[in-house]
């Protein structure tokens, strides 16, 4: 998950749902049904939102919609929980960011997504710097992992998961260099979850990435990857398909490239799921968009292992693009929200 702003989807809905239930067709669907509701309904753990401390802070509105059970049933941390975030200086922790959000989730009966151990980004610099050699940052990795995870253990309700190792991939499907790679080597991604297990015996253990969701070299590492830890009995639970998606371009194999990663005994979560089109929307890129949430959502509803579906978004990443959620920056809804609906009802 990179670092993003403001997640203007959920406030929109907030205003919207508030101030203005004849704003547009979408508005009937979500009065008799929640997205959350619609996907427990449809026999999936949630439909969740990805969410940081500055909002919960900044808009009681924001916090008081983000906290309705009927809509979100999960929570993912943009920023609280990553290691910059954790542990700034070498073996000193921090958990303010991170224990307000799983509180925010505990007292609204939520499921809490721990985002996660080990990335090459938002890093400090002590640890990318620091010229450890491989004992060292192995000694190094294991002690954030175990203690971010370890300090979670227990306080994250009903089928918590972490996504343990974020994007190891590169697109050729070899694996990405960066300072664990370099210094450690391959073996640093089964350390780290055998230290996760270590921290945690009742967590779900994942690895995330984005551009897996469809065949191709990088999802067939993935898959060599789950199929070689789960012969070694390297604990790993589940995949999370990042789902950044261009308008048009949702993957074709999308559902039977989830079949072929929990065919391997893996769940998979679609964990950062955005559809962005090129600027200004239109009537025909508003209705492509309907079309592609619900074949994602659609495609998550019909594998039985596909537990869950988080939406989120990155303004500003992708240069003359957005409106990459089911709702506008005026706050009105839009077809993609019958889109979900629609993809949880099939």
């Amino acid at each position: 998950m990179k670092p993003f702003t403001f997640p203007l989807a959920l406030f929109a809905w907030v205003r919207l749902a508030l101030a203005l239930p004849q704003a547009s067709s979408t508005t009937n669907s979500a009065a008799v049904i929640g997205s959350n509701d619609a996907a427990v309904a449809a026999g999936k753990l949630y439909f969740g939102s990805a969410t940081d401390n500055p909002y919960l802070d900044e808009d009681p509105t924001y916090k008081s919609i983000l906290s309705n059970f009927s809509l979100f049933g999960q929570l993912s941390p943009e920023n609280a929980m990553k290691w910059d975030a954790t542990e700034p200086e070498q073996g000193v922790f921090t958990f303010t960011n991170g224990d307000q959000i799983v509180a925010l989730a505990q007292a609204n009966g939520q499921i809490m997504r721990g985002h996660n151990t080990v990335w090459a980004s938002q890093l400090p610099s002590w640890v990318t710097d620091s010229n450890f050699d491989n004992a060292t940052l192995i000694e190094v990795m294991q002690n954030h992992v175990s203690t971010v995870i370890g300090h979670y253990e227990g306080q994250i309700m009903r089928g918590d998961a972490w996504d343990v190792v974020n994007e190891p991939f590169n697109e050729d499907g070899t694996l990405a260099a960066d300072v664990f790679l370099d210094t450690i080597g391959p073996g640093y991604i089964e350390l780290a979850l055998l230290a996760a297990r270590a921290a945690d015996p009742n967590a779900k253990l994942y690895i995330n990435d984005f551009n897996i969701e469809g065949s191709g070299a990088k999802a067939t590492a993935m898959e060599n990857l789950i199929s070689d830890f789960k012969s070694r009995g390297i604990p790993i639970d589940g995949v999370g398909l990042e789902s950044h998606f261009i308008l048009g371009e949702v993957p074709t194999t999308l559902q039977a490239q989830m079949e072929a990663y929990t065919a391997l005994g893996v769940e998979v979560a679609v964990t950062e799921l955005d559809i962005r089109m090129t600027l200004p929307s239109t009537d025909a890129l508003l209705a492509q968009q309907q079309t592609d949430y619900q074949t994602v959502v659609g495609a998550c509803t019909a594998v039985a292992d596909c537990v869950g579906i988080t939406y989120s978004w990155v303004p500003g990443t992708f240069a003359g693009m957005g409106a990459a959620d089911p709702w506008d920056e005026n706050f009105a809804m839009k077809p993609a929200f019958d889109g979900v609906i629609a993809g949880f009802s099939s």
